[in-house]
């Protein structure tokens, strides 16, 4: 089968997705502003993957929602926004409602989907995961650094062909039968040094070479999985990614051979690239998905009744850093800065 899909946005993922299912033979329209939009027709989509370069020299592309669904009808729609900009989207698209595809949601965070079904109704939404990492260029521009693969709820009329023309394309997608444990077991991994990076400007490994920091980023997901259990939420294995592992070894190894298997987990699951909050932070873009990542532990935590004081100093702090209530050096290259608030936030609770 042959798909026509919608691409919201031509960045890392979108790019990659939408242009690998290109390559493999289906239509795929790239929804984008204007002027990237205009940008694209002049120079096309990069996608280097492994050895090879691929181009395609004449994308299919729209700078409106209208424009859009004028190539349709549409099979699916790749959704990949950063999830601050999904409520406004979601705006943009409901008097389009009727129109639109089923949308493969592979936003990062678990509340996402939700939103989108909420909206636009459950039969339109698919739950999804990317475990490649992808570095992203330029717009339409992206290097694969780590094939590992992608994840699909089951259960959709379209899941299943989704699946195997995504594989086609060397994607090497896998099924769910449980949305709720791949986006759980996703967000975990997201966890790992992002807040903490951002916050105080250092590497992954500067943070796990810290044996403060490691306690701290240990107790973060800690507090995660407790609040995945309360809700008998399951870790599962993404592709490439074994999430079962770490949550094996943050709750049951010691530190000193708990230490090295996260940072060797962390280190070649980006690679090259530096956690996603750190990179936004140096866009200058004012936000981060720290709110939909710490913050959704925190939220969850607070239905349950479980204390999750590390996710809520980190995504205070970051939050606060991203929006200028604090310098953004506040806790630079300052790890004892960092410990010390979340040592007075253990006495005082």
């Amino acid at each position: 089968m042959s798909f026509k899909i919608l691409a919201f946005g031509a960045g890392a993922i979108g790019t990659y997705i939408g242009g690998s299912l290109v390559i493999s033979g289906h239509r795929v329209t790239f929804l984008e502003r204007p002027e990237v939009a205009a940008s694209l027709s002049q120079r096309g989509l990069r996608l280097k993957i492994g050895d090879r370069e691929h181009r395609i020299e004449a994308p299919h592309l729209a700078s409106s929602i209208e424009d859009a669904l004028q190539q349709g009808p549409f099979d699916a729609a790749i959704f990949a926004l950063k999830s601050f900009d999904t409520e406004a989207m979601i705006e943009t698209l409901l008097p389009y409602r009727a129109d639109l595809p089923p949308i493969v949601c592979l936003q990062n965070g678990v509340e996402n989907e939700l939103l989108l079904a909420g909206a636009l109704g459950e039969d339109k939404v698919i739950a999804a995961t990317v475990t490649s990492a992808i570095g992203r260029q330029a717009a339409g521009d992206i290097v694969l650094e780590r094939l590992r693969g992608m994840g699909l709820a089951a259960g959709h009329p379209i899941s299943t062909q989704l699946a195997q023309a995504c594989t086609q394309a060397g994607l090497n997608a896998r099924l769910y039968p449980s949305a709720t444990e791949m986006k759980w077991s996703k967000m975990l991994t997201n966890l790992l040094a992002n807040a903490c990076s951002a916050i105080l400007n250092m590497k992954p490994g500067e943070i796990f070479n810290h044996a403060g920091l490691y306690r701290l980023e240990i107790e973060q997901l800690r507090e995660a999985l407790r609040v995945m259990r309360r809700q008998q939420i399951e870790v599962v294995d993404l592709p490439g990614t074994p999430v079962r592992l770490l949550a094996f070894a943050v709750q049951r190894l010691p530190a000193g051979l708990s230490r090295p298997l996260l940072r060797n987990a962390v280190q070649g699951g980006r690679g090259e690239k530096m956690p996603s909050f750190y990179i936004d932070m140096k866009s200058g873009r004012g936000q981060t998905e720290v709110d939909w990542l710490n913050g959704a532990v925190v939220r969850y935590g607070k239905k349950l009744g479980i204390p999750t004081p590390v996710n809520q100093l980190l995504n205070e702090t970051l939050q606060a850093i991203a929006s200028g209530a604090l310098p953004p050096d506040s806790f630079a290259n300052d790890p004892e800065k960092l410990l010390q608030n979340w040592r007075k936030g253990r006495l005082s609770g």
